[in-house]
């Protein structure tokens, strides 16, 4: 069936494309509809009524309002979050292209330059420092020692964490498979030591809900309930960790995704190889994992003098 080239049509054509064909996750067609919808009602109310009408000059016209959006509470849009919103309208128009509806080649459509944001992450002393902090005298405290220990054995996102379910993990091999940014299943490991602690937190447990990490506070569900409504969620993980950095008094601000950092940054630094490393953090190109070179520019010197003998 021809895809339409009015814009509402055509972006309905386009999210249901990412949906069933790209089985892309909620969160992204979140966004996409997002921010793609804040281009048609542009675009509209500027007089045009055909994706046909879409040129470079007009481009760069809604690029200027994207660098001048300020909503009602004085918000403006970051570079980075500009730079989502031409990456949807590339991906949008490269859909569009394949379907051959004489629209604006994506490839004429150039990509902002990225805001270079400092990486956060952990030595090997700090990370100790910081596992150390909850209190494993109580149930929360020991839930969120196990929390802590999984995220710096696995290098899960805190999207995957708090989507793991008691039935995916395997504590005897101390492994366990996760679904994904982009849908990419991969498989993580457990170290012995979380694993351990993760032991400890599931047998402590009376209920037979299936979300591996459970809020406290709040409705609670019933026994016989899966326990659904019980799973704690990223942001309250994201407390969680910044509850203990602070408790640690570690000199910089860390947060789920700075373990992850933390993970990959130990695994490189002693020896493992980056291509490796893309594998156990679901990387979808190795270019990704290759914001580590802070790590892997020092390894590639000592091979360098030791090897190279001119």
């Amino acid at each position: 069936m021809a895809v339409s080239t009015l814009p509402h049509l055509a972006l309905l054509a386009f999210l249901e494309h990412l949906e069933v064909e790209r089985n892309v996750s909620r969160l992204t067609i979140r966004n996409y509809t997002l921010y793609l919808k804040r281009f048609c009602d542009w675009f509209q109310a500027a007089g045009n009524t055909d994706l046909s009408e879409l040129d470079q000059e007009k481009m760069r016209k809604y690029r200027v309002y994207l660098s001048q959006y300020c909503d009602q509470y004085g918000r403006t849009l970051s570079k980075r979050t500009q730079s989502y919103y031409v990456i949807a309208m590339r991906s949008w128009l490269k859909f569009l292209v394949k379907q051959d509806v004489p629209v604006l080649h994506p490839e004429k459509i150039d990509l902002p330059k990225a805001e270079s944001i400092p990486m956060r992450f952990l030595n090997s002393e700090k990370v100790e420092k910081l596992l150390t902090q909850p209190s494993i005298s109580t149930k929360a405290g020991l839930r969120d020692k196990a929390i802590l220990e999984v995220l710096f054995s696995t290098g899960l996102r805190v999207s995957e964490l708090t989507n793991l379910n008691r039935d995916q993990i395997d504590l005897e091999t101390r492994e366990f498979g996760v679904i994904g940014k982009g849908r990419r299943p991969r498989v993580v490991f457990l170290s012995e030591r979380a694993a351990k602690w993760l032991d400890s937190w599931l047998r402590q447990r009376s209920d037979n809900w299936s979300p591996v990490f459970i809020r406290f506070s709040g409705k609670q569900a019933t026994p016989v309930d899966d326990g659904e409504s019980m799973r704690l969620t990223a942001r309250s993980v994201q407390r969680i960790v910044d509850k203990y950095a602070k408790k640690a008094h570690l000199p910089i601000k860390i947060s789920p995704h700075g373990i992850r950092h933390s993970f990959a940054t130990d695994l490189l630094s002693n020896g493992a190889g980056l291509r490796d490393v893309q594998e156990m953090l679901g990387h979808k190109n190795v270019s990704t994992t290759q914001i580590y070179t802070h790590v892997t520019r020092p390894q590639l010197r000592k091979i360098h003098d030791k090897f190279h003998t001119q």
